[in-house]
């Protein structure tokens, strides 16, 4: 928008600052939801891998000393890392439809109040997380006594913070729905109705 001028006036600057902004927050959010999803994939199937090999050869007698710990490792950081992506795409437990149907006036604080709680919790984590690994590294496991346990637990810092910084990415987003009074669960549920329509039509035809 131009002023009588000829002047390019602040609110449309602003407009394409915040459009580059949102565009750039949207690459890296795309990014960071296909990595996260190749790693919650290459975790399931290596678990999935684990247990049937395992169970294989416990039917021929010659089970896996290691099997236990690194199963329930594996299970773990599938839990962890699972946990971020769901955060991403804000599809982890919590109560959207009490914040989108609070009056207006009180939305905003209630989602702010919400996001500090989850931050500050996963600083704590990610805090103490990292503090335990220095004692965790003189222990390694019993059945793998090459691997330390620092490794193992590392999931903890490190899955916490890749939280902060999921909730962090998809807050514009979810802020824009508060601000709307969308509910996220709705939208969902919508969505998987769509869907279960459309397929039924497909397999009627």
């Amino acid at each position: 928008m131009s002023s009588p001028t000829g002047a390019v006036t602040a609110p449309s600057l602003t407009q394409a600052q915040e459009g580059y902004a949102m565009s750039l927050l949207g690459r890296v959010n795309r990014l960071l939801e296909r990595f996260l999803e190749a790693l919650t994939v290459f975790l399931l199937l290596a678990l999935t891998s684990i247990v049937i090999a395992a169970v294989g050869f416990r039917m021929v007698g010659n089970s896996f000393s290691w099997y236990d710990e690194v199963a329930s490792i594996g299970l773990a950081w599938l839990s962890f890392y699972g946990a971020n992506l769901a955060a991403l795409k804000r599809t982890h437990m919590g109560f959207p439809g009490l914040v989108s149907r609070a009056p207006a006036a009180i939305r905003a604080s209630l989602f702010i109040f919400s996001e500090v709680v989850v931050i500050g919790f996963f600083l704590v984590i990610a805090y103490y997380g990292y503090v335990v690994l220095d004692i965790l590294a003189w222990d390694n496991l019993v059945s793998l006594p090459w691997i330390g346990l620092d490794v193992t637990q590392s999931v903890i810092p490190i899955s916490a913070v890749l939280f902060i910084v999921c909730e962090l990415l998809s807050m514009p987003m979810a802020w824009r729905k508060m601000r709307s009074g969308v509910d996220g669960d709705a939208e969902e549920i919508e969505a998987a109705i769509r869907q279960a329509e459309e397929d039924l039509k497909e397999y009627r035809a």
